[in-house]
């Protein structure tokens, strides 16, 4: 964002508020399209952003559900029911039969577990409508289930005339830089499909495969994202040799380059002779990658009034009642005043969910949406939290 930008984002506002820039979105989408294979589908994963959902409609291809929360987000903000992937490692019987009900067949479901698939599939024959599913297979941890399994909810899929088995979902994890492991990933579920068709006829049309492409959030870190995605495409086109529709669904990757967040200068003081800035905003609403900051250097802007200001070295606080509560130690800029504002970016993914939000019941920042015209929109006040925090039974 540029300065005028930031300015007029305080203006419309006020600080703490976090900002997302549809036009870097929607470039960063296209940018992905361009250099992945020709016809690789994007699956946004809205609990990245849910503010982005509806406006990511118009060039995201599929929308990772995890939560009835976020079905209703998704469906209050005109995404239709057919780019919908309703998935969650917990569904509860009376959520499923909601989202079944409202949207049916259009949508595509994911099975995390046998239990899951049973329930798809008595929904299903209840109702007359044939769903169509995504079996997911464990990367090692609680996600998805064992390869055992999902082979056998396979080789008995006859058992279950109302679901369609359209193929595999996959995902292992996040800021994954490394080729080979990603190398790794394709070869064994390019061996699974094959495995599949083979041993029970079972020709998959579909692959929804989590990559977790890393985001590079601190100054210092070099990586060459261009020349990654290139070789990442080379692993793809040369390691998937099933022939089948393939999505990438990705969250961090897509959204983090679009956020800025904005915290002013709210008090200045020395002690001990360290310079601290407390900052109306903090960790509760700064979290990169679930990391503390502290002695990480992220990409930042700062305006200030005035001109000629001495550098100085400052320690960067948040508002909370925490010793925790540390943005950036030992930072290097011009003198900092009470009303200077800081502009931290790279913040477009999980920065505002992540953080302990609801500590000390401040209010949660405002949120605009930067349009591609150059307008800002206020799409979220500064919404209080007391009433979250309050106990609701009566006294006596």
């Amino acid at each position: 964002m540029t300065p005028y930008q930031l300015e007029m984002a305080r203006a419309q506002l006020g600080t703490p508020c976090y900002v997302f820039d549809l036009g870097a979105l929607h470039a960063r989408l296209d940018l992905l399209r361009a250099s992945l294979p020709e016809g690789v589908q994007l699956c946004y994963a809205v609990k990245a952003n849910p503010f982005l959902a509806q406006s990511a409609a118009q060039w995201a291809d599929r929308f990772e559900v995890c939560s009835y929360g976020e079905y209703q987000v998704c469906r209050a903000g005109g995404v239709p029911p057919e780019q919908l992937v309703l998935s969650g490692v917990y569904k509860s019987e009376a959520e499923t039969a909601a989202m079944v009900d409202e949207v049916g067949d259009r949508a595509v479901y994911t099975a995390e577990s046998e239990g899951q698939f049973l329930l798809l599939s008595r929904l299903a024959a209840a109702r007359g409508k044939r769903l169509r599913v995504l079996l997911r297979l464990t990367s090692g941890n609680q996600f998805g289930m064992d390869r055992t399994v999902l082979e056998r909810l396979v080789r008995t899929r006859g058992d279950h005339p109302w679901l369609e088995l359209l193929g595999i979902q996959f995902f292992s994890g996040t800021q994954k830089a490394s080729e080979k492991k990603l190398a790794r990933e394709i070869a064994r579920l390019d061996e699974l499909l094959h495995f599949l068709a083979d041993e029970y006829g079972f020709r998959a049309r579909e692959l929804e495969y989590g990559p977790g492409f890393p985001v590079r959030y601190f100054q210092g870190e070099d990586w060459d994202e261009g020349l990654f995605l290139d070789h990442f495409s080379r692993l793809l086109r040369e390691g998937l040799t099933w022939p089948c529709a393939v999505t990438l669904e990705l969250g961090r990757s897509i959204a983090a380059s679009c956020g800025t967040y904005l915290t002013g200068v709210a008090d200045v003081k020395r002690n001990r002779g360290e310079n601290y800035a407390i900052l109306d905003g903090g960790m509760h609403h700064l979290v990169y990658f679930g990391q503390t900051m502290a002695m990480k250097l992220p990409h930042f802007q700062i305006l200030q009034d005035g001109k000629d200001r001495p550098e100085e070295v400052w320690n960067l606080c948040g508002a909370l009642c925490t010793a925790n509560d540390i943005l950036v130690k030992q930072l290097s800029v011009p003198a900092l005043r009470v009303g200077d504002l800081f502009a931290f970016e790279r913040t477009g993914a999980y920065c505002m969910t992540e953080g302990i939000s609801l500590f000390l019941t401040r209010a949660l920042p405002a949120v605009g949406l930067l349009g591609e015209d150059g307008a800002i929109r206020q799409v979220r006040g500064h919404l209080p939290t007391a009433p979250l925090n309050t106990p609701s039974f009566e006294t006596r």
